[in-house]
């Protein structure tokens, strides 16, 4: 691995750009561990509704961490199965927060299923929010009972055109804690991407249409052999090295690349924090007109909990009236 020495190993809660030019490969891995715990714990989810939401957030991150300082990017599904909705919301600055809708009832009837089981069919969209100067862009894929990474391949093939694979693995694991063991949430991910210069090198096999003649034949191009070895390497990632502490992300990108020759980049940290405030309510509502205003109150207040950090902001409905 082509390391500069003044880089630091990666840490859990980093995430490490890398480059192989022997495979026009870029892309970026990361471990997660005090962040996710932080998130996932203060919600208090169901297992399978957190190790769903622990995929969104890594994925979330993965892709998020290629914007520009000023740009959000946010991963949200909107779908018919138990787990009814996710939301990742990124920062390119480092910070994440996220949230799970679900059924408890049907998520214990679905807890033996696997992920795409609980997120049934529907949509997943990705926004990037570049900033008030430039256009919102947002893709769209559907979800039709498959698991996220799966989805992820999708939306890099109907979408960005750019050949992309994608790992991702969440599990609770036991922490010792003096003489006791805690639970605590990990996670890991990786994303290598395709990026000759030469752009002819990228192109793949036509979508479907869906209305060619019964027995047409289909498009078929090879694909480049310095990305069918490299997806070939990626896919050889076990969960395990995604998720063991003492598998840091540089041994792992070594193992992949190392007869390459990788390059790593500085890492960047991401922490779990919430852009929610009580000026940023209070502004929402004081768009509300009087009717809205009076549906609100409960109990002689307005009570509002932000769904992402479960912070409970009051207010006095007086502070309101027109």
């Amino acid at each position: 691995m082509n390391l500069h020495v003044d880089i630091a190993p990666a840490k859990d809660d980093s995430i490490r750009p890398f480059q192989v030019d022997a495979l026009d490969l870029r892309g970026r891995a990361i471990q997660m561990g005090p962040v996710l715990d932080a998130i996932l714990s203060g919600h208090d989810y169901p297992a399978p509704v957190s190790r769903l939401l622990g995929e969104a957030i890594v994925l979330a991150v993965l892709l998020g961490s290629s914007l520009k300082s000023d740009a959000r990017f946010t991963l949200q599904t909107k779908t018919d199965g138990p787990v009814n909705m996710l939301v990742a919301d990124y920062r390119a600055n480092g910070d994440i927060r996220a949230y799970a809708s679900f059924a408890p009832e049907a998520v214990a009837d679905a807890a033996a299923k696997n992920s795409g089981a609980l997120l049934g069919k529907g949509v997943l969209a990705m926004t990037i929010d570049q900033g008030p100067l430039v256009n919102r862009y947002q893709g769209v894929v559907p979800l039709d009972g498959n698991g996220l990474e799966a989805v992820a391949h999708e939306y890099f093939r109907q979408s960005e055109q750019i050949p992309t694979k994608v790992r991702l693995a969440v599990a609770e694991m036991h922490v010792r804690d003096g003489r006791s063991l805690r639970r605590s949430w990990r996670a890991g991910g990786l994303i290598a991407q395709f990026l000759p210069e030469a752009p002819e090198r990228m192109r793949r096999a036509d979508l479907p249409g869906g209305d060619a003649p019964e027995g047409a034949a289909k498009s078929e191009i090879a694909d480049d052999d310095a990305w069918v070895e490299a997806r070939s390497l990626v896919s050889t990632i076990e969960d395990h090295e995604l998720l063991d502490p003492d598998v840091p992300v540089d041994r792992l990108l070594y193992r992949l690349f190392h007869e390459r020759g990788v390059r790593v980049f500085d890492t960047r940290p991401v922490a779990a924090n919430c852009s929610c405030s009580r000026e940023r309510i209070e502004g929402i509502l004081r768009q509300f007109s009087a009717d809205e205003i009076a549906e609100s109150i409960e109990d002689s207040a307005i009570a509002v909990t932000c769904e992402f950090c479960g912070t409970r902001y009051g207010f006095d409905p007086k502070s309101f009236a027109n």
